[in-house]
């Protein structure tokens, strides 16, 4: 943790593709970009990070950066990097609790001061940093520029969070999310091979372990979840 940023990490059991974390932000994290599979693979990697973000709380005037304002060439997006000038070719996008954000690999993408929020991805550490404000932490312009899709973000990354029913809000090609509710469980059966559980109001229980909102369970078998009347929580598995 430090004056920027404090991340709480879950890690699930060794070998599990997924991970759950909390940010807390008081200034602007980098921007940066995730790879695809085969981006990732061609680097030696073995998978390459799709993320999503469910926002707990935000400060009135906190944005999420997500895509740029018009499409950037390869060349283009390192530029502008480099100078700096891709603060402002962001797309800033004004920000809430209950909202959901999807970040398909290649998204360029970065966290505003004032979010918290809890982040679901593939378990893959590959972080391409493009740009930080001019801390002095290492860039990655070759990498980052040759696997962004630096591109205006598609309106259907973003949507608002029914805090009254059940429902999925990622169906992706490895991360499957839904927003679940105590009295209709039935999304779970998606998750056939266990899954990441995050609560977010009320308490929940399973495999006689018991968790509340700010926590977080892996569940082998989501069958075993108990969870008190008016509960809700976000439940993360992987898709082979």
């Amino acid at each position: 943790m430090d004056g920027r940023v404090g991340e709480i990490w879950f890690r699930p059991p060794k070998f599990n593709p997924l991970l759950v974390k909390y940010i807390f932000t008081s200034e602007r994290l980098s921007i940066q970009v995730h790879p695809d599979d085969a981006q990732a693979q061609a680097r030696g990697l073995p998978a390459g990070k799709e993320e999503c973000w469910y926002i707990l709380d935000a400060e009135p005037a906190a944005v999420l950066g997500i895509g740029t304002r018009r499409p950037l060439s390869e060349r283009e997006l390192a530029d502008t990097a480099r100078s700096g000038a891709i603060e402002a070719l962001m797309e800033w996008h004004p920000v809430r609790a209950n909202m959901f954000y999807h970040i398909p690999p290649g998204t360029v993408h970065a966290i505003g001061a004032g979010v918290s929020l809890v982040e679901i991805q593939q378990n893959v550490d590959v972080t391409y940093r493009l740009y930080d404000y001019g801390r002095p932490r290492e860039l990655h312009l070759a990498d980052g520029a040759a696997v962004a899709r630096a591109a205006p973000m598609p309106g259907d990354l973003c949507r608002e969070v029914d805090n009254a029913v059940s429902a999925i809000l990622l169906d992706g090609r490895h991360l499957a999310v839904a927003h679940l509710r105590s009295d209709d469980l039935s999304l779970l059966a998606g998750a056939k091979e266990g899954a990441m559980i995050a609560p977010l109001d009320g308490t929940l229980a399973a495999d006689g372990v018991t968790a509340h909102a700010g926590e977080c369970l892996w569940v082998d078998d989501v069958a075993t979840i108990a969870a008190e009347p008016g509960a809700r929580f976000l439940a993360g598995w992987h898709k082979a």
